[in-house]
């Protein structure tokens, strides 16, 4: 059976992402000063104004207008911001819910891990893809004055009995001034052709369909374009539409909030399930309540390539792994400033964090 996957990135210009991005800035800022510090400080943003919103509970000194204004200049905005700030504390009713002696779940919620062994990453081909697009654009963008910090890319692949067969087609849309006119030639030569080097065995250039900035142009981008807010892509932010998704965005959160850290061990586990060979995709789906210290529910889905029993990877599971919110903070050590490099380019598959080691199972 064949099917066509499609996956897309977004680059840090594109105004949800710089929304991320800041919103994460906050939350390192606050870390480095406080790692106990219960952060939900969000943004959004349309052209030269940025309103930032939230819940801080922390002894941490985060001055939010200089942080915004160093991201907003990194990115390549010129221009002053007007940034207007409505912050307040953390609700005490959820205070005294989550800081016991044991640290407890900030919220109800879903979470979902996954893993394929279809790459080395054991992430799926065409989000992996379309996220080193990207990378590779920002870093070819920085070395010119005529692209600039949005951009888009979109991967489809072919599947062919559940294994990636070819890339059939691959769009890139980027920001570029109004006088430049080679926009395509010199983002296949610098930024596709590049990216696809590693992956010339899903290379077939019979049916092969690059685009590029099918719109014609796209010189008025970022907030003056569109406008951001922070959570609006979260399947940006995970597996490209291959797994599910719980519904709950990671960017501003700090580790107590299991949207974030939930998610992160249950990309631990499924991908150590298939690095130990149990099994070619898995994903992990867990449920948590709020002021508890366990989670709800677990559930394990192989899709069918289990190498051993259902009821033995639940036990190695089981045997070892911990998904209680206090566990996974101090198994992955998350309470440092770690997360402003998560919030581009997915924060799966990129082996700097570390819900994406390998340890070898008790089995």
């Amino acid at each position: 059976m064949k099917k066509i996957v499609t996956s897309e990135s977004v680059n840090i210009g594109h105004p949800d992402k710089t929304c991320d991005v800041i919103a994460d800035a906050f939350l390192d800022a606050a870390l480095s000063q406080d790692p106990n510090a219960q952060m939900a400080v969000e943004c959004a943003i349309k052209n030269n104004k940025l309103f930032v919103y939230g819940e801080a509970t922390t002894t941490a000194n985060v001055d939010y207008r200089k942080i915004a204004t160093e991201v907003l200049s990194e990115i390549g905005y010129t221009q002053p911001f007007d940034i207007v700030l409505e912050l307040s504390q953390q609700s005490p009713d959820i205070n005294q819910a989550v800081v016991k002696q044991k640290l407890c779940a900030n919220d109800q919620g879903i979470v979902f891990g996954y893993a394929t062994n279809e790459t080395k990453e054991l992430m799926p081909l065409p989000i992996l893809v379309a996220h080193k697009i990207m990378q590779r654009y920002e870093e070819y963008r920085k070395t010119t004055s005529v692209f600039f910090a949005d951009a888009k890319c979109q991967v489809s692949v072919c599947y062919e009995d559940g294994k990636p067969s070819h890339f059939t087609t691959i769009l890139v849309s980027a920001s570029h001034a109004k006088e430049f006119d080679l926009v395509s030639a010199k983002i296949m030569q610098n930024v596709i052709f590049p990216t696809l080097e590693e992956y010339k065995q899903f290379v077939d250039t019979d049916d092969l369909k690059l685009i590029v900035n099918p719109s014609g142009k796209f010189t008025i981008w970022g907030s003056h374009g569109d406008s951001g807010c922070v959570g609006r892509k979260i399947v940006v932010d995970t597996y490209g539409g291959v797994a599910k998704v719980g519904g709950g965005c990671f960017s501003s959160k700090n580790a107590t909030k299991v949207d974030r850290s939930g998610a992160y061990y249950a990309r631990y586990v499924a991908k150590n399930l298939v690095a130990n060979g149990l099994c070619d995709r898995c994903e992990i789906e867990v449920s948590y309540g709020i002021g508890l210290a366990e989670p709800l529910s677990l559930a394990i889905e192989t899709f069918g390539t289990e190498k051993v029993s259902l009821d033995k990877i639940y036990e190695v599971v089981k045997n070892n792994f911990d998904f209680s919110p206090d566990n996974i903070i101090k198994e992955l050590n998350l309470l440092r400033p770690i997360y402003k490099q998560t919030a581009c380019y997915g924060h799966f598959g990129r082996e700097q964090f570390p819900w994406e080691k390998v340890i070898e199972l008790k089995i």
